[in-house]
Parts: C-alpha cells; structure tokens; sequence
C-alpha cells in the first residue's frame, strides 16, 4: 500500500489520512466577490448554479464576456430569478469590464477559442482546444500580473489541468490557481454506479484522480479496490462525454454544475471537494484529487492506495508533466 503524498516532493505536513500543503488561504468566513470570464454555455451555467446555492458564501457575481449582448441577456435573466417573498435573496449579478476583471477575490476562466464539431468522435475533443484557449489564458494570466491580482484564479476551460500550467506560466502564483474538471467525473462514476449494482461500492468508497480526461483514474472503492471493475467504471466515466455528444447535444450542464458550481462554492466554504492543485514540487504539474482548504493551508486526502492504483495515478501524473 502506498499513498498519494510520495508523489509530492515540496513541503507538506502529514496527517494520518491526509497531508497539507502550507501557502493556501482559507476562503470561508466572509462573503466573495466572484468574477467568470466567458458567458457561454458552459459560464452562463455556471453563473446560474452560483447564483442559486452560493449566497453563503458569494456576495456579488461579476460576469464578463467581449459580446455586450450576451452579457446583457446574462445580467437580466440571472437577476429576474428571485424567490417568491425575498427578491434579495441571491447574489446580484453585475456586468464587468474587461479591464476590471481582476477587481475581485476569485475569477473563474471559462473562455474557449471554440468547441470541436459534435462530429470528432476519433479524439478527444478536450485536447483539441489546448492550444488556442493557451493563447487565451496567457493573455488574462499577463492581464492578471499587470493589474496586480492577488485572489484566486479558477480554471473550468478544457483541458483543465494544462491550462493551470498555462497560468502559472504566465505568472500567478501556484497556490492561487486550482482547476475544476474533475467534479463532474465523480458525478459520472456514480451515476453509472446508481444504475448497476456491480459498481455500487462507488457510492461510499469511490474516488476520482487525475485529469478530466483520458488520464482519468477511477477507483471503485478506496478500501476494497478492485482494478477490473475500477478501469471498466473508468472507461464509462471518460466516455460518458462521448454518449452525450452522441445525442446531438454539448456536455456542458454537468460540467458546468458538478465541476464548476458546486466544487468552487464547497472550495470557498472549505469543504471536501475535487479539483486540481499544483503537485509535485519545481517539476510538477497540476493534479486533481479530493481537497480541501484549511487555516493550515490545502488538506489532501491521503487514504493507503492500493499499488495497482497508485500506479495507475502516478502514470497519469507523469503524463500530465508532459504536456507543457
């Protein structure tokens, strides 16, 4: 049995079943203001679960788009949902300028260069996108470091996890970027889990590591893994994608909500959740794996892994270092 933290090779504080890394802020004890870039499918989503179950936590939701129409349309939809007897009820949503983008505590980039045709079923469509939406984020992580941002930089474009890389790069400190991806592939696991009893374990022991991706690693019970059933559950959960596409349809909902929404808000309150985080020391890369934040830094779950597991994430993890 090995375990998660002998992949890390910076400065850590060990735990009995989970290890921090010192340098994160604890976000929750005060409202936020949150900023999302890009007012598509998948950040006008993201925006409207926000909205609805993050006023614990969210004060003000920013949205800015380069399309003034879109953001118009965005502005008086989002804000006409009120509950019945209390129209104060949710966060207000406000337009944002493009120059005031990093007036805030947390932006999340939800900016694309552009979705690949439902068509391309031969690849996957999330590393299509890489190099394009890379030259976005260089240009907002350029953006952020002249405007002197220091809050949180929140990653949902796909792939998840280079794009992190790629505002790191561009000069935002490490321990302010975390990728939200893997959210929804927990979901996934266990939606299949729901519907066959032959991957019901998921529902109290599973885990999801690595990228929203290929890469992905499935583990169908923490405790008890079995390596057939963990890679068959995997290889539904990755193609899961795929079989919306099928339908004629993006995938962008449970993204947008499982990945997006709800892992940023739990992120702020400083609960458990999945999302990516630099790992690794000087040459690593960013990992997705369940974490919280804490008032000592960013708590990992560090359970004993199967060896056959561990391997499996440890070759997603060298991967992820590939893609520069």
């Amino acid at each position: 049995m090995r375990r998660l933290h002998e992949l890390y090779q910076g400065d850590i504080i060990r735990r009995d079943h989970s290890f921090i890394v010192p340098g994160y802020r604890l976000l929750s004890g005060r409202k936020h203001r949150i900023h999302i870039l890009a007012m598509g499918d998948v950040g006008g989503t993201l925006a409207l679960a926000i909205r609805l179950v993050g006023s614990d936590v969210v004060s003000e939701i920013g949205i800015c788009d380069i399309n003034e129409k879109s953001i118009s349309r965005w502005e008086q939809e989002l804000n006409q949902i009120t509950m019945p007897d209390d129209p104060s009820a949710f966060p207000e949503v406000v337009p944002v300028q493009v120059k005031d983008l990093f007036q805030c505590d947390a932006v999340v980039f939800c900016a694309s260069a552009g979705v690949p045709d439902l068509s391309r079923k031969d690849v996957d469509v999330r590393m299509v996108q890489l190099e394009k939406n890379r030259e976005l984020i260089d240009g907002y992580a350029a953006a952020a470091v002249r405007a002197g941002y220091e809050g949180e930089f929140f990653v949902v474009s796909d792939p998840v996890d280079p794009l992190c890389r790629a505002a790191l790069q561009g000069g935002i400190g490490s321990k302010r970027i975390q990728g939200f991806g893997l959210g929804v592939m927990n979901a996934r696991a266990a939606y299949y889990a729901r519907r066959d009893p032959a991957f019901a374990s998921y529902l109290t022991g599973g885990r999801v590591f690595g990228p929203h991706g290929k890469d992905l690693v499935v583990a169908d019970d923490i405790n008890h893994y079995d390596d057939a059933k963990s890679k068959r559950l995997t290889e539904m959960t990755v193609q899961a994608n795929v079989m919306i596409r099928e339908t004629g349809f993006k995938p962008y909902i449970a993204p947008a909500v499982s990945s997006g929404a709800l892992s940023i808000l739990e992120n702020l309150r400083g609960h458990w959740q999945y999302s990516s985080a630099w790992f690794g020391g000087e040459d690593g890369t960013f990992l997705g794996m369940r974490n919280r934040r804490t008032e000592e830094g960013l708590e990992i779950e560090d359970l004993p892994l199967d060896d056959r597991l561990f391997d499996r994430i440890e070759r997603a993890f060298i991967h992820l270092k590939k893609l520069r």
